[in-house]
């Protein structure tokens, strides 16, 4: 449904997207993250023709972001991190609106409007201005938009920026419903939420792809040791002395001591589960153990070891698709404020 090769934008000074190559199959959901400034933004609105590439290619449902913008167009659906919206204008009279510019005339933009509107719960606001609507139900009205041409793709920008918890649920569960119907790329920093969600992620920062692979193997190639809590009973020297001894554990940290308990964190290999052999070395140094517990790693785990390392990790890379760039004229040197 995608396929991004050698992308890169360059503005008055600096590079925002430097030579990236990715995929997204067709009925996928892919996370897109990276920290603020990585060049996510900056990838989708070049994907939505939105903005010119300065060398590389991509395709859209197999036409080509340069060459069949137009298309492009008709075979995605774009939801912006903030959505313009005609605030004083009522969300049917918008959605209808929406529906004529992107090519539906009469009863077919009707049914496709009162189908996005069912899809997103936005009947029972149909009537009211926009200006009127809380932040929830603006985005709900742009993902409405997003949805009015019945896309193959779906390209949503921080779709739940600002939303309450109970939305960000909503949300979530709406956008899986969604992927059984479209190939969605999302970008959100809710980590939890895509490794909920998404079946593969993509992790840009500089403007480099640093990873591609499903959230689960990205957490099993972690990098940083994983963590065991533990609070225990018993002579405090000995017994530390001995779990620091246990190969997988890599450092013992003492948290507190009180009323004979000692609460302490271990640092584990994230590869090894060591519960067995730590509640065995305790018990066979005269120790009691009130709590052991494992604090399992998570996507934002991955993603920070990612980030924070200098280049790309080889344990973390995926296999780019090769082949020669698609060159270009430059596009115009603008500022690279805001650009992310």
């Amino acid at each position: 449904m995608i396929e991004v090769q050698n992308l890169t934008k360059r503005y008055s000074g600096r590079t925002a997207v430097d030579a990236i190559s990715f995929e997204v199959g067709k009925g996928e959901i892919v996370g897109f993250l990276g920290p603020n400034g990585a060049g996510k933004s900056t990838t989708m609105r070049m994907l939505t023709c939105f903005l010119s590439a300065t060398e590389g290619s991509a395709k859209v449902a197999g036409f080509d972001i340069y060459d069949d913008s137009i298309e492009v167009r008709r075979h995605l659906g774009y939801m912006p991190e903030n959505v313009p919206l005609y605030l004083d204008m009522r969300v049917t009279e918008y959605l209808r609106f929406r529906a004529r510019l992107k090519g539906l005339r009469n009863r077919e933009a009707k049914r496709s409007v009162e189908e996005v509107m069912e899809t997103c719960s936005l009947s029972e606001v149909s009537h009211k201005m926009i200006s009127t609507l809380s932040k929830g139900y603006r985005q709900r009205v742009g993902l409405a938009d997003a949805l009015i041409n019945k896309p193959d793709l779906l390209i949503l920008d921080e779709p739940t920026n600002g939303l309450d918890p109970n939305q960000i649920r909503q949300s979530r569960e709406l956008i899986r419903r969604l992927g059984e119907e479209h190939t969605i790329l999302l970008s959100t920093h809710i980590l939890s939420e895509v490794e909920m969600t998404c079946g593969r992620v993509v992790i840009i920062d500089q403007g480099k792809i640093r990873a591609s692979d499903t959230p689960q193997e990205l957490i099993r190639r972690l990098r940083r040791p994983g963590e065991l809590l533990l609070e225990v009973e018993g002579d405090e020297e000995k017994i530390l002395s001995a779990l620091g001894k246990i190969p997988a554990v890599h450092s013992v940290e003492k948290v507190s001591h009180s009323e004979g308990w000692i609460a302490c964190t271990l640092r584990v290999d994230p590869q090894a589960d060591v519960r067995v052999e730590v509640s065995e070395t305790i018990i066979r140094n005269g120790g009691k153990i009130r709590e052991l517990a494992s604090r399992a790693a998570s996507l934002e785990d991955a993603f920070v070891d990612l980030v924070q390392h200098s280049g790309p990790d080889p344990r973390y890379e995926m296999d780019a698709p090769k082949s020669k760039s698609k060159k270009k004229p430059k596009s115009e040197a603008v500022s690279s404020e805001g650009a992310d």
